[in-house]
């Protein structure tokens, strides 16, 4: 059998590992279960790919992204190794073609998306196969506990219980305690190797900024690097008007989020990557799987959710190992606008139980009934109906959907967009024989702004109920006014099957699961206050903040957060202060201003913190001196 750094050698044209690649790859040729942690960008993919080469039989990859497996199964067929990615497109037929491909030709790598899993065919199918070994990418997304939780995780345990004497790789970049026991868990994973590379890099600033003109901070930074930079903000709305605002001041920016259409997204991507527009704001959308090496500062103009998607986030700057930055610029309004999305958006038991007995009552299903059938759901309609707040009712949907009480389509929350496209000028003068079509259009424009300039969230349901009409009307009159290039109109179907997995109890159901619930909702809460305390603590280095938090201990300050830069400059100054009273013992203000080349307000600071300790005094003349 080859060695794995011939393998290296040979397919990436490299001579050596990181480390602790090769110790990761043996393991995993042992035989072992083993669980990877490596930093963003710390080369986790050939810790599987290699003894996938290496091995008998297939690889199968589980992946959460298609592009991410796209990108990979591209990079590989690139060097000549053979692998398939599984489209959501494909047909039965595709799908039997496909297998047939891998269990009779020389393919070495299958890429799958957990929800795969769910398929008696492709699960019937896998069987017939010989594994390898079994990897599973962003394994933190099986946790719970973990910033991306996906459900569908949980089915990899299927694929454990065929191939009990095939041995799992688990592969993700920042995972707590709680996460690592849970994905240890939930894959059933045994006789364990553990590998973990602290997420530190040591070329990577983390600064923290207060201020209150924020925009115009973001710019003196866009003035200053001509790399590729990644602005993160908290909403799709704001990705269109900074990044326009951006354009207009004679940078080039791309906007980047989750309500835009493939195509859209492919676009904004390609003219980032290829740096066609070096600038990419995004919302969190934009992220998992991206690998450019020459990022040289990631912005975030909103707080990010927690301290995971903060470190997961900022990593995708400086992977060529040069200096970068990630930059937060925050005020106390940011800080008490997330305090109260995150109580807002935090539902009570109470609350969970009424949207889900509501849930039943919507689609008329008796005290003990369960229906196999999908029934059409419509979050916005369901929302304005009982009266709900929308965000949270969303989030009590995904709570229930976790934990096993109703299934629902992904995206079940996303919404149609549309901008107009003529001038205002020509819209007024355009003229329609369907009244409904010149009543819809005034009401579109009393009740969304800029919807001249950008694409904006609409809700076919609520225009419906205004016109009192039905929004199959509606849907109707904007697909005509989309083809006559008055506006554009990106519409996203209304149905969505949800399953109710259990029979109807109300209350007795909820309290099945009332523990874990709150568990998990507290635990949100600790994660927001978590995130609070880093961006508010300006005593301590950043670096051993969030090192902290991951249970890794950092005995050295990194020297390069905004933390430590300031420590070093108010011990610079100081030592300037004391050096300039030794040379001359007594000056006025105004002469110690006149020979530092400081700002005032710190010198000022600084004078009185020397004071305090009694290292300098002050005459009634209003001279200092050096005691």
């Amino acid at each position: 059998m080859k060695e794995p750094k011939d393998v290296l050698t040979h397919y990436w044209g490299h001579d050596s590992f990181r480390s602790p690649q090769e110790a990761i790859i043996r393991a995993v040729m042992q035989g072992k279960d083993t669980l990877a942690l490596l930093p963003t960008g710390g080369g986790k993919s050939l810790c599987y790919q290699i003894p996938g080469l290496l091995l008998d039989g297939i690889c199968l990859v589980i992946s959460p992204l298609l592009s991410l497996m796209r990108d990979q199964v591209a990079g590989l067929k690139k060097r000549g190794i053979n692998a398939i990615a599984f489209e959501s497109t494909l047909s039965t037929n595709d799908i039997v073609a496909l297998f047939d491909q891998l269990k009779f030709g020389n393919t070495k790598f299958l890429y799958l998306s957990p929800e795969r899993l769910q398929s008696p065919l492709i699960i019937q199918k896998i069987r017939e196969l010989r594994l390898g070994c079994i990897a599973v990418d962003e394994a933190h997304c099986i946790s719970e506990w973990g910033h991306d939780f996906r459900p569908s995780y949980r089915k990899i345990q299927k694929i454990r219980a065929y191939f009990p004497d095939t041995n799992i790789i688990a592969l993700t970049a920042t995972a707590t305690k709680k996460v690592i026991t849970d994905i240890m868990t939930n894959l059933l994973m045994k006789d364990i190797q553990i590998f973990k590379k602290s997420f530190s890099r040591e070329n990577l600033a983390y600064q923290i900024y207060t201020l209150e003109n924020k925009t115009q901070k973001l710019l003196n930074i866009l003035s200053k690097n001509q790399s590729s930079i990644i602005i993160y903000v908290g909403t799709r709305k704001k990705t269109e008007e900074l990044s326009s605002y951006i354009n207009s001041k004679g940078f080039k920016a791309v906007a980047y989020h989750g309500g835009m259409s493939a195509q859209e997204k492919q676009h904004s991507f390609d003219d980032w990557m290829s740096e066609k527009r070096p600038i990419i704001v995004a919302t969190n959308a934009f992220g998992m799987g991206i690998d450019k090496p020459n990022v040289r500062v990631v912005v975030h103009m909103d707080l990010p959710y927690s301290i995971e998607n903060y470190v997961q986030e900022a990593g995708r700057a400086g992977r060529d190992e040069k200096k970068a930055f990630s930059v937060v610029l925050q005020n106390e309004n940011d800080i008490d606008t997330f305090k109260r999305n995150t109580i807002e958006n935090t539902p009570s038991i109470a609350e969970i139980k009424q949207v889900h007995k509501r849930l039943y009552t919507h689609f008329q299903i008796a005290m003990g009934e369960q229906l196999d059938t999908a029934f059409n759901f419509n979050l916005q309609e369901f929302c304005e109906r009982y009266q709900l707040k929308y965000r949270k009712t969303a989030t009590i949907l995904n709570l229930l959907k976790n934990h096993g009480i109703i299934d629902i389509n992904q995206q079940f929350d996303s919404r149609s967009t549309i901008q107009i496209l003529v001038s205002s000028n020509d819209l007024i003068h355009f003229k329609s024989s369907h009244t409904f079509t010149m009543q819809l259009l005034e009401l579109i424009l009393r009740n969304y702004g800029n919807i001249f300039y950008q694409h904006v969230k609409i809700s076919e349901f609520t225009l419906a109920k205004k016109l009192n009409t039905t929004s199959e009307i509606v849907k109707n009159i904007l697909v005509k006014l989309h083809d006559q290039q008055i506006l554009e109109y990106n519409k996203v179907s209304s149905h969505r099957d949800l399953f109710f997995l259990v029979p109807r109890e109300d209350d007795k159901t909820i309290n099945r699961f009332s523990k874990s619930m709150e568990r998990y909702l507290e635990f949100q809460k600790l994660k927001a206050k978590k995130l609070i305390q880093l961006v508010k603590n300006n005593q301590v280095c950043r670096s051993m903040q969030m090192h902290s938090y991951f249970g890794e201990s950092r005995k050295k300050v990194c020297g390069i957060c905004d933390v430590c830069l300031r420590n070093h400059e108010k011990k610079d100054l100081t030592s300037q202060l004391i050096t300039l009273f030794q040379q001359q013992r007594e000056m006025t203000k105004e002469e110690i201003l006149n020979r530092l080349d400081a700002n005032e307000d710190t010198i000022l600071i600084h004078l009185r913190h020397l004071l305090r300790k009694d290292l300098i005094g002050l005459r009634t003349d209003s001279k200092l001196y050096l005691k």
